[in-house]
């Protein structure tokens, strides 16, 4: 019997997204992709789209010069390109004018990408239709994504509902795209069986977030019912909030009796070591540990783990303007864990009041912007949704696409009083054509519009970023940006130990990561259980403890015999390199 191939897809790109705010730059880029096309294992790579281009513009970098250098090498190798973009919304955060979205399709296959990932983060198939219009008439693959959540509305049925019209408009492809990883295992064989069934000669890739942590279940589920292409990650950014190692995947379907790729396991080292090289160089300033880690936390409330880092900066905002309140009410103050644990609560309640949106970019941040909003609300002895932006209200009320589920009456009311009124139009006839009016302003300002378009492309697509990138404030802004951060670590650093006169009687961190006393755990627990403990003996060469660095764990052992007198830290601490472990008397 003939094994069933499975293909795998590597979304590098996807992959820092997920776990900091930037991406590699393009000379990183290129130094990386001969590596990975050497690992031989991949198919498929993610190449552009989302808000990778944003991204780019945002140090000062030209994304199309980016997008062109980095698939030029998969293009050659034979390894199909494919990029990320939002339907109505393009490759940015708000809605996209129909000839700026059907220029993006011509200008990305003129750069070398084969496959448009097109998804509406609400699941409206008119959102899709002129995507895959569009993708097709560029000469693209057209691959139209579900985007997958859990709820009483978004069963198998309602995706089918979507495939049906996406396949009738001419779809190549269908994604399941779990965004948060929340989608059960069981559901989504099921759907893969129903696609798989219905439409035999369909492409169907599967692209799952780690978060919190069904996804390799996931993966064998929709293996097992007839995927072709799974989306993959890598040390050391592999877990966390991102996805699942090609190697745990690879092994676990080859046992599974799949044909799966061989891994160059050379070029695997060498891809993982540079991705550690670039993240020691800049990026590792914008990745929150929090992201590198999971948390079974988001299966009740449904949000992306790659949202954890701004989460967690919205919270530490508002965090001393929450308690100042409580305290002024004599009530008790919160943690900042509580906060958080609030938060997944807020959105658990209000989500079926706001009709459901899969909570995807950029419908994910609406939902939780309006949490946050609430509980502050709550906190001064006001209403929940008394606070809503234009933003969140287009999607409420219809304007960015049909919702799976109607608003609560009580959202429907304060429409109805701030003279607000639901939309059931196509989405796209509220953004008018306005590729003239870039046209005119670059030759005014003899702006060169670029090979196949591309720098009007961009310029329509990211008007302000544009504007930033060409006056050269973006690339100040950044250097600024780097510096700041790099003195905010070298102050941390400070702060604990003074670099220049280290204590000979202290063992310091070698590198960036969590300390572990104990192995099975990263939470607090007593003292007297740990491995080592004040006061204990120790002799040169015995492990004092283990860190954690990404997805590596290495041994931290005594370079002496003696004494422990002092615990520097505790079980579960992220130290930054050169941060005190323990002391000894």
């Amino acid at each position: 019997m003939t094994k069933r191939k499975i293909r795998f897809s590597l979304v590098y790109r996807d992959m820092w997204q997920s776990s900091g705010k930037y991406q590699p730059r393009v000379d990183q880029l290129r130094r990386v992709a001969p590596h990975i096309v050497e690992m031989g294992c991949f198919d498929r790579i993610e190449t552009n789209g989302g808000a990778f281009e944003q991204v780019q513009l945002l140090y000062g970098e030209n994304p199309n010069k980016a997008v062109r250098e980095w698939t030029r090498i998969f293009n050659e190798a034979g390894i199909e390109t494919h990029m990320l973009e939002r339907a109505l919304n393009g490759i940015r955060m708000f809605p996209v004018p129909a000839d700026v979205r059907r220029l993006m399709f011509r200008v990305k296959k003129a750069q070398g990408v084969d496959i448009a990932r097109s998804f509406c983060g609400l699941n409206d198939h008119r959102n899709l239709e002129l995507s895959i219009k569009y993708a097709r008439e560029a000469g693209m693959i057209s691959q139209a994504t579900l985007s997958i959540t859990y709820s009483p509305v978004h069963t198998v049925k309602y995706y089918m509902d979507v495939v049906d019209r996406v396949v009738e408009y001419g779809t190549d492809e269908i994604c399941l795209k779990d965004m948060a990883g929340v989608g059960r295992p069981a559901m989504l064989g099921e759907l893969v069986r129903s696609i798989r069934k219905k439409y035999p000669d369909l492409v169907i890739q599967y692209h799952g977030h780690v978060g919190p942590g069904l996804s390799m279940a996931s993966m064998y589920e929709v293996a097992h019912a007839g995927v072709d292409y799974l989306d993959v990650a890598m040390e050391p950014l592999s877990w966390g909030m991102v996805h699942p190692d090609v190697i745990a995947v690879q092994a676990m379907l080859r046992d599974a009796g799949f044909d799966v790729p061989d891994i160059n396991m050379d070029a695997y080292m060498k891809v993982r070591s540079l991705t550690k090289e670039f993240m020691d160089d800049f990026l590792g300033y914008f990745i929150d540990p929090r992201n590198r880690q999971m948390t079974s936390l988001l299966i009740g409330s449904g949000l992306p783990g790659g949202m954890m880092g701004s989460m967690m900066a919205d919270l530490k905002g508002v965090h001393t303007g929450i308690n100042n309140t409580l305290k002024a009410g004599n009530q008790p103050e919160l943690t900042e864990d509580e906060l958080l644990v609030r938060l997944f609560k807020e959105v658990e309640y209000i989500w079926p009041k706001m009709g459901y949106p899969p909570l995807v970019t950029p419908f994910s941040q609406y939902v939780k912007n309006v949490a946050i909003m609430n509980i502050i609300q709550l906190t001064n002895g006001k209403e929940r949704f008394s606070m809503i932006d234009n933003n969140t209200w287009d999607m409420l009320l219809g304007r960015a696409g049909m919702l799976p589920a109607t608003p609560a009456p009580e959202i429907l009311e304060i429409a109805e009083m701030e003279g607000k009124s639901l939309y059931t139009g196509v989405p796209q006839d509220n953004f008018p054509d306005q590729l003239n009016k870039y046209i005119k302003e670059m030759e005014e300002n003899g702006w060169d519009r670029g090979p196949d378009d591309e720098e009007l492309f961009e310029f329509a697509m990211h008007e302000r970023q544009y504007r930033d990138y060409k006056s050269g404030i973006a690339r100040q802004r950044f250097n600024e940006e780097i510096e700041s951060k790099a003195d905010e670590e070298r102050e941390s650093r400070k702060q604990k130990v003074d670099d220049g006169d280290r204590n000979p009687d202290i063992i310091y961190a070698p590198y960036n990561g969590i300390i572990l006393f104990s192995v099975g755990s990263s939470e607090c627990i007593p003292m007297e259980t740990l491995d080592i403990a004040r006061g204990e003996t120790v002799t040169k060469g015995q492990r004092i403890c283990y860190m954690e660095s990404g997805t590596n764990y290495s041994e931290i052992v005594s370079d002496r015999s003696g004494k422990i007198r002092k615990m520097m830290c505790n079980h579960g601490d992220f130290l930054m390199k050169g941060e005190p472990i323990i002391e000894f008397a």
